[in-house]
């Protein structure tokens, strides 16, 4: 059975975007460390694993072209932050690093806190903090 997943991203930059994401903490494999190809990024703690590949790596590994992320969303990749303070760090530091902060942070439905940003290449983050015991039964 499956024991790990691996989303793939096409990047224009790998190296910029492995210091986009450095800066709001997430942590790289050392396989391909240096890489102007690729960038094994980690997020959670169950090996969970964002490829940033370049764009010609990533055609090649899909077989079709890449979406154009200025007209639309190809996905939305959602993360979970332990706090609201969490959510709304990872906002600031999006955008000091170059993101853009489509959806500031904001509480909904009364039990989720979140935010929404943009990386490098247009690709959609969401982050949010959701507190079960606020949940509707």
């Amino acid at each position: 059975m499956t024991k790990e997943l691996w989303l793939n991203l096409p990047v224009k930059d790998v190296q910029k975007s492995v210091a986009f994401f450095t800066a709001l903490g997430f942590s790289f494999t050392p396989r391909h460390a240096g890489s102007d190809e690729m960038a094994g990024m980690m997020v959670g703690t169950k090996n969970i694993m964002v490829m940033l590949c370049r764009n010609s790596v990533f055609e090649s590994f899909s077989r079709t072209k890449i979406s154009d992320t200025k007209a639309g969303s190809e996905v939305l990749i959602s993360i979970d932050a332990e706090t609201r303070e969490e959510v709304d760090a990872l906002a600031r530091k999006a955008a000091a690093a170059g993101g853009i902060v489509f959806g500031e942070p904001s509480e909904a439905q009364g039990w989720m806190y979140g935010c929404g940003f943009s990386d490098l290449d247009g690709h959609r983050w969401n982050v949010l903090h959701m507190d079960m015991s606020k949940m509707p039964k």
